[in-house]
């Protein structure tokens, strides 16, 4: 909770906080180069196997990079194997090897069609995906460093234009598409869970699964039902459920179903949902998203193992979901997975599978919107929850719809950066009511906007890593 609570505040809880992202996150980029450099090398039963391994593993380190660019800014661009020890790199280089990287992938990557994909090339990076991605970065580039376009590092100019021309035709060509229902998205409308879950009993729902049927996923990052302390598996599990579900209600699961346990970090701000509701007051995305324990669970534990920045809601999309089920006469509750997958794990800390979508048709049409100032894509993504369609575009309505439809998928913190807006949508929460250990609070966020200025919003730079490089690597400006 210390922890959460310096993040929150873009502070320090020790030197090395954010030591294993920047591990993690450079130990894929040396993966990629290495078979970047060896893949001419490798015997391959044909040039299309050879084309397919290298656009994906071309969309891979762009994808890499971009999550370090955008979490830490100033950062070393290594494209070797054999790298020496370099000095952080300027954003424009970093953003130009993204872009080319991508464009490989675009241009490398079959364009096969998402209904003909077999579930074997699940979690593959496909054209499209890399088709989508471009449009992630180009728009974060553009906005947070004020630029009206993108040179990549073979000399392409990208520009609204082009890359939203990129975007139309994963629109019009991959065969992904918004699916029916926005709420059958996530695993709360399972069938394990439904005949005990009212809102997912009431409202019929039927939940998509990860099988492939669900055309609305364009690149998901999957886990393995194999999950285990022992032999280093324990990072195959899926921790962004485990940290965004609830701390441990006395061992009682009742009280809080059908989200499961977790460490606590996936409270929603009640200022949210007002602001939510201000703008759109029967949005069923509310409800869809949301888990409010007033109306779901009337014996929550409050306070359950000292919980911090508790609201009474919790988002549902990426959290611990636990069905129930009669064994020796007694109703046990348990995560979904257990009965999707026998051999998952019992251990709550272990047993989360769900997929990460990191690419979804939803975004690509509001990035379309965003990139023409056109209002299909918006309108499309507004008509699927039974909105009405607006009729000009502004980028008020855009950065709404962007907030909303895509809660808690991790993009709004970039997006605020990008638009230049996180400053005050972080003090905007001062004095918001929470309960700490069960203890009536409010959010303290001041001196936060003074932080996003010092920080420019980006992370600590680890100390270890600094160290490692005999201090050429220098330390993000505010730490």
């Amino acid at each position: 909770d210390v922890f959460l609570h310096n993040v929150d505040h873009l502070t320090a809880y020790n030197n090395n906080m954010f030591d294993e992202m920047w591990s993690n996150g450079y130990t894929g980029v040396h993966r990629c180069n290495q078979l970047i450099e060896q893949i001419s090398q490798i015997a391959w039963a044909s040039d299309a196997n050879r084309k397919k391994v290298d656009g994906e593993t071309h969309f891979l380190r762009a994808y890499f990079y971009l999550n370090l660019v955008r979490f830490f800014g100033n950062i070393p661009l290594i494209t070797t194997s054999l790298s020496d020890n370099p000095a952080q790199a300027s954003a424009d280089d970093v953003y130009a090897l993204i872009a080319s990287d991508l464009l490989t992938a675009i241009n490398e990557l079959t364009a096969t069609a998402a209904t003909s994909i077999p579930t074997s090339e699940l979690g593959h990076a496909n054209k499209w995906a890399a088709e989508a991605l471009l449009g992630r970065a180009y728009l974060f580039y553009t906005g947070y460093y004020d630029k009206e376009s993108l040179k990549a590092a073979d000399g392409t100019v990208l520009d609204n234009a082009k890359v939203a021309a990129y975007l139309k035709d994963c629109i019009d060509h991959s065969g992904y598409k918004l699916m029916p229902d926005f709420r059958n998205l996530w695993p709360y409308s399972n069938s394990y869970t439904k005949p005990d879950y009212a809102y997912s009993k009431d409202n019929n729902l039927s939940w998509y699964g990860e099988g492939g049927t669900n055309l609305e996923t364009i690149f998901a990052i999957m886990y393995s039902s194999k999950a285990s302390w022992g032999n280093g598996l324990a990072c195959i599990n899926n921790q962004v459920d485990l940290f965004f579900s609830p701390r441990e209600s006395d061992g009682n699961l009742e009280n809080n179903f059908p989200l499961g346990t977790g460490w606590g970090a996936g409270t929603v701000s009640p200022k949210m949902i007002t602001d939510w509701k201000a703008y759109e007051a029967k949005d069923p995305r509310i409800d869809g998203s949301v888990f409010d324990v007033a109306k779901e669970a009337p014996n929550y534990s409050w306070g359950a193992d000292k919980q911090q920045d508790e609201t009474g809601l919790w988002q549902k999309k990426y959290c611990a979901i636990t069905y129930k089920k009669t064994s020796n006469g007694e109703t046990v509750i348990e995560n979904y997975s257990r009965a999707l997958y026998p051999d998952v794990n019992s251990d709550y800390q272990l047993n989360n599978i769900q997929s990460i979508v990191a690419l979804r048709f939803a975004d690509v049409l509001l990035m379309y919107s965003e990139l023409t100032q056109t209002t299909d894509g918006i309108n499309q993504v507004r008509a699927r929850v039974g909105l009405a369609p607006i009729s000009g575009y502004s980028d008020k309505a855009l950065r709404n719809e962007r907030r909303f439809e895509l809660a808690f998928e991790g993009e709004r913190w970039f997006d605020l950066l990008r638009w230049h807006q996180a400053a005050e949508a972080l003090s905007a929460e001062n004095g918001t009511a929470i309960r700490n250990n069960n203890a009536d609070s409010k959010v303290d966020m001041s001196g936060v906007a003074l932080r996003v200025k010092e920080t420019g919003g980006f992370l600590q730079i680890p100390q270890a890593q600094i160290d490692l490089s005999n201090g050429v690597l220098k330390q993000n400006q505010g730490w």
